[in-house]
């Protein structure tokens, strides 16, 4: 968890998802809440990482692997993780 390189892919994986995210139309459900969380991000990658990396750890998949889980699986953790904090 307090892996630097870890927390790095983590914030870039939310990063992206917040990229995503705000690309979404405004019908998808929870989408004011999801948009804010975006917003959130990518005005402030690093306390998001923070916020997401306790329980991005407890993924199983990430269990699994450690550090060399790729970073198409850590970033479904990602959004499976956020997808649940939202």
């Amino acid at each position: 968890m307090g892996d630097a390189a870890f927390r790095g892919r983590v914030k870039v994986a939310c990063l992206k998802f917040a990229t995503y995210i705000t690309g979404e139309v405004a019908t998808v459900p929870a989408h004011s809440t999801r948009i804010k969380w975006a917003q959130s991000t990518m005005v402030n990658p690093d306390a998001a990482a923070a916020t997401v990396v306790p329980s991005v750890v407890m993924d199983t998949q990430v269990q699994t692997d450690g550090a060399a889980i790729t970073d198409a699986a850590l970033q479904t953790s990602v959004e499976a993780t956020v997808n649940k904090m939202l």
